[in-house]
């Protein structure tokens, strides 16, 4: 009987040990967890789960105790820990010597809790780290990193239910692609490019913060060589003259559903060609010389997408509409919500263009269905704005200072960004204010033909 069953377990050795250990067969689908052996390097073998996830372990003889101990080498990965680095890990410990083998996987083993998380739960420890408030260059103490909660959004929606019961070491390459793949194709709602990218930069910025000193959940980030996805097409919606003086008379009806100070902000973004989230923030310390003959609003750097003061000229159009919205002396914020004297939702003049809807039907008409005019973001209306400047001559240098981006070039000569960013703070004022205030004059020529006017006020009726 007991031979009978020593032959049994010497034939399953000899049946898993006897083989030369393969990445094909690291690869292979089981039913059951099985371990097999490599004949070429005695003490490898690799471990494979029904789920298809290969671990390449190291049995060796402990010294100390004389007892026979298991090292984990790692998670097979046909691009970055295959068979052979396997083998390469194992001749490398044995020529160590066999007491500096059992240390080195003695100090493995305490960090081996830490390789134990899921992603989920790296997930919520990088989540934490981001919120984290850090003092920022103006003194002010905020999260790590402000753009925080859309990051962590897509960590939740899209890796987290895919991935997140995984451990981070399992994540390869094909996982991140196929995800990727998955969120163009719809699987996750609407097909997006867009939220594809996006989930892409979160998934690096996890991994490679996983990987850090310190933390090591993983060696390497599996965001590397992705396959590029298809360019997003930009958006090139520009309003025409026609637009521009329906719309700006349209916004001062009085039958319109949406708050006053809400449609002086729309109005404000084309004259100034601020973003939404630059100017619905503006407070009256914000706004300097309005009486004077260089009146300008100092945008704070917590409130520019580039984390940079933004210090715009202001137009007599600019200084009429700042007047119009506040209306009293107590009133501190330009654009107050009509729930207190604080700044709107920065989605509310986005909103008020687009309407509201709720089970499928228009609960509130947006502007732009009022006004009989193809849909349109707050966003065009900074690139109407550009637009107006580019066709009244200004040079784009000049335009671009005016929203805030980036100059490479000044009349075909490439300048170096570190030019920008290090040395050269000048606010190009002078630039700004002539560009700006081109701009409003030629609002003005735009909405001040009475026919035009004429023609809007009695062609526009409010939809029912």
């Amino acid at each position: 009987m007991d031979s009978t069953t020593t032959a049994t377990s010497a034939s399953k050795r000899a049946r898993n040990g006897s083989v030369i250990l393969t990445d094909r067969l690291c690869e292979k689908r089981v039913t059951k967890r099985v371990k097999i052996y490599d004949r070429k390097c005695p003490g490898l073998y690799v471990s494979i789960t029904t789920a298809g996830v290969a671990t390449f372990s190291f049995k060796f003889t402990d010294p100390e105790t004389g007892k026979q101990c298991t090292g984990w080498l790692g998670v097979y990965n046909p691009e970055t820990f295959a068979v052979e680095d396997a083998r390469n890990r194992v001749y490398s410990l044995r020529g160590s010597g066999a007491a500096a083998v059992a240390e080195t996987f003695r100090d493995r083993k305490a960090q081996q809790a830490k390789r134990g998380k899921t992603v989920n739960k790296i997930i919520e420890e990088r989540i934490e780290w981001m919120k984290t408030p850090v003092r920022k260059p103006d003194g002010e103490m905020r999260s790590r990193l402000e753009s925080w909660e859309n990051t962590a959004s897509h960590l939740r929606r899209f890796i987290s239910p895919r991935l997140g019961k995984k451990l981070p070491s399992e994540i390869t390459k094909h996982d991140i692609a196929t995800l990727s793949n998955d969120i163009v194709a719809g699987k996750f709602g609407v097909p997006s490019v867009s939220n594809a990218r996006h989930m892409r930069k979160a998934a690096s910025g996890l991994f490679s913060w996983a990987a850090e000193a310190g933390r090591d959940y993983v060696t390497a980030s599996p965001c590397v060589n992705l396959p590029k996805l298809d360019p997003e097409h930009p958006r090139t919606r520009v309003l025409s003259a026609d637009e521009i003086r329906i719309f700006w008379h349209g916004l001062d009806r009085d039958d319109l559903p949406w708050d006053r100070r809400t449609r002086l902000a729309l109005k404000f973004e084309l004259v100034t060609m601020l973003r939404s989230a630059e100017l619905l923030g503006a407070h009256r310390d914000e706004l300097f010389d309005l009486d004077g003959e260089n009146p300008r609003f100092d945008v704070p750097l917590k409130r520019v997408k580039k984390r940079r003061v933004i210090q715009q000229p202001l137009s007599d159009l600019a200084v009429e509409i700042i007047r119009e919205a506040l209306t009293s002396d107590k009133q501190q914020f330009v654009f107050a919500s009509p729930l207190g004297d604080q700044p709107m939702n920065r989605k509310v003049m986005a909103t008020a263009l687009r309407g509201t809807k709720g089970k499928g039907k228009v609960k509130t008409p947006g502007i732009c269905a009022l006004l009989g005019l193809k849909p349109f973001t707050p966003h065009d209306l900074r690139r109407t704005a550009a637009t107006l400047a580019g066709d009244l001559g200004f040079d784009d240098a000049w335009i671009a200072k005016c929203l805030d981006h980036a100059a490479s070039k000044k009349s075909e000569q490439i300048v170096p960004t570190v030019t920008g960013k290090v040395y050269n703070h000048s606010k190009r004022m002078k630039e700004k204010r002539a560009v700006l205030d081109g701009v409003a004059a030629e609002l003005r020529r735009i909405i001040g033909t009475p026919a035009s006017i004429q023609q809007a006020e009695t062609g526009l009726r409010l939809v029912a």
